[in-house]
């Protein structure tokens, strides 16, 4: 009776439990015996030990690093790193603190990228530096049992006097659009203006009738003095005729 009380007491406290978000690597007198999977699991005292693991996808973020573009420009940059453990085995028998050396891991990988990218790339391609941080840390973590599902670029804080170039760099290149943008109206108005000028000259009449819808448009205000230019052949008739006056 006392020895079935006291196998009933050792199994008792010899009880684990496993969530199911949670995987356990069970060691048999110090060596790797199996994976315990979700539900109760009987570990011996004395004889197995075992270790929990998280298998869920973690996010962690990385402190801000200062790294050296490929044009010599110094940053600082900080990101968000995803990951998940596949095999929780490898995650504790490969590696002491994953947790650890993923972030340490993730920090270099940022720095060396930077460092192979100029500013305009850094800024321009985040996406694409990001997926490539991604790949080189996911096949440096596969022996861990990790895998990487995504590296997120937060920020890149740039030098105050670099901000200002980079300021006028962009207030030059929207002067130079606005100087384009007025050169082609112009370049279109006067080929419109041509266009009249052709149409009017080829027209008859025309050219008297916008004559007269100026006329009409300047006589709307009784402030303004109109003055007509004649042409040259009707000075030229007046002055014939003046002298007819006088030989008579």
């Amino acid at each position: 009776m006392i020895l079935i009380v006291l196998i009933a007491t050792l199994l008792l406290i010899s009880v684990r439990q496993i969530n199911e978000y949670e995987r356990g690597v069970k060691f048999s007198f110090g060596k790797f015996s199996k994976i315990m999977n979700p539900g109760w699991n009987i570990v011996l005292p004395i004889i197995h030990t075992y270790k929990k693991v998280d298998i869920r996808t973690k996010a962690v973020d990385v402190p801000e690093q200062e790294a050296i573009t490929r044009d010599n420009v110094s940053v600082k940059i900080n990101a968000v790193i995803y990951y998940k453990i596949f095999d929780a085995s490898k995650s504790i028998l490969a590696v002491e603190d994953f947790y650890y050396a993923v972030s340490q891991l993730a920090q270099t990988t940022m720095r060396n990228v930077v460092g192979s990218v100029s500013l305009d790339e850094l800024l321009g391609e985040r996406e694409k530096l990001s997926t490539e941080i991604c790949k080189i840390i996911d096949e440096a973590t596969d022996p861990w049992g990790i895998k990487v599902e995504n590296v997120e670029l937060k920020d890149v804080a740039l030098p105050m006097e670099m901000k200002r170039v980079i300021a006028r760099v962009a207030e030059a290149e929207r002067e130079k659009q606005a100087v384009i943008k007025k050169a082609e109206g112009e370049v279109e108005a006067s080929e419109n203006l041509a266009k009249a000028a052709t149409t009017m000259s080829e027209t008859p009449g025309a050219l008297h009738l916008r004559t007269l819808a100026t006329i009409n448009d300047i006589s709307s205000d009784q402030s303004n003095t109109i003055i007509f230019a004649l042409p040259i052949e009707v000075l030229h008739a007046l002055e014939g005729n003046k002298d007819k006056f006088s030989q008579r």
